[in-house]
């Protein structure tokens, strides 16, 4: 049997860099357009005070990958028991012989991956000249997203803006120097928003916090935080308004703003410009007028982990990085 990879966070954050991920998921959107995956499947358990997500998906191709996300996600954590609020395992597979090859954290994998996303989106549905931003949540997310959009659009300023005046100040003075664009920090979303070509919230917000006259004309706005059923971040009508672009159109149905939108009446699944694989593949346009409202609907889907995880495993190997065991020694 095939020895089995364990990579921890920091063997993956070794290997594994911002516009390697971006490459690789924009790969991933590509395949499945082509129906060269396995699609995605979602299973979610709650328990008190948390819950537990699985995600999966796999890639098919010259060496067909299959990954299984489990994460824990428990947000009283930092304050209960000084842990994270999200801790999980990726499994990842060879599909065509259903060996395990590898386990890794998935902390960094699913920031990175989440980010690299929304820079996929970016890329074809933001106006190319995209300079000035909002990002919405200032934690590590928030900075993974930053990253990531600075790789795909030309930024020159950023207005921070969190629930928590601190983490905006920390926010804004650790990516100005990391990145060297001007980031200040905002006391007034919707202000800062108007001022914006891409806006990005990244929050656990649990009612919108963006509605129809807080985004300028033509501005892209990446949705990250709604990946549960009662967590919202955009409002109906804002919705309604935009096209709309999901990650994944059942999904988004079930736990994204699209969700939130179908339930108030503002939208139906048909009201959806796109998916992202339809926009990447160009079965679908992306922007399509200077002056369009595009909001992508980004509830996170395993395609993504499976593709990075497949990237960090190839180069963990080839470099010799992680702790091979055999899981089926007796």
């Amino acid at each position: 049997m095939t020895a089995t990879l364990v990579l921890t966070r920091r063997d993956v954050s070794r290997v594994l860099g911002v516009r390697d991920c971006i490459d690789a998921v924009e790969r991933a959107f590509g395949l499945h357009a082509a129906g060269a995956s396995i699609p995605p499947a979602v299973l979610g358990v709650h328990v008190e005070g948390g819950g537990f997500h699985l995600k999966s998906a796999g890639l098919l191709g010259d060496r067909s990958l299959f990954a299984a996300k489990v994460n824990a996600n428990f947000p009283g954590n930092p304050a209960r028991f000084g842990l994270p609020t999200i801790q999980g395992v990726i499994a990842l597979f060879d599909a065509e012989r259903g060996m395990p090859l590898a386990v890794l954290d998935s902390a960094g994998i699913t920031s990175l991956r989440t980010a690299a996303a929304s820079a996929v989106a970016a890329k074809f549905l933001a106006r190319e000249d995209a300079a000035v931003a909002t990002v919405c949540g200032c934690g590590e997310q928030g900075r993974s997203q930053l990253r990531a959009l600075a790789a795909v659009r030309p930024l020159r300023r950023v207005h921070a803006f969190d629930a928590d005046a601190a983490s905006a100040e920390r926010y804004a003075a650790e990516m100005t120097r990391e990145l060297g664009i001007d980031v200040m920090v905002a006391t007034d979303l919707a202000a800062a928003a108007r001022r914006s070509d891409v806006v990005v919230t990244c929050t656990t917000a649990r009612r919108w916090i963006l509605g129809p006259g807080d985004v300028a004309a033509g501005a892209f706005v990446a949705a990250v935080g709604a990946d549960h059923p009662e967590k919202q971040e955009i409002a109906p009508a804002l919705m309604a308004a935009s096209a709309v672009v999901v990650d994944v159109l059942e999904q988004c149905e079930q736990m994204g703003d699209l969700h939130h939108a179908i339930a108030a009446g503002a939208m139906t699944r048909d009201d959806v410009a796109a998916d992202l694989a339809e926009v990447v593949s160009g079965r679908k346009p992306g922007r399509r007028r200077d002056d369009e409202v595009v909001v992508f609907d980004s509830t996170g889907t395993a395609l993504q982990d499976v593709a990075a995880a497949g990237l960090a495993y190839e180069r963990a190997l080839a470099a010799g990085i992680g702790v091979s065991l055999d899981l089926g020694e007796s």
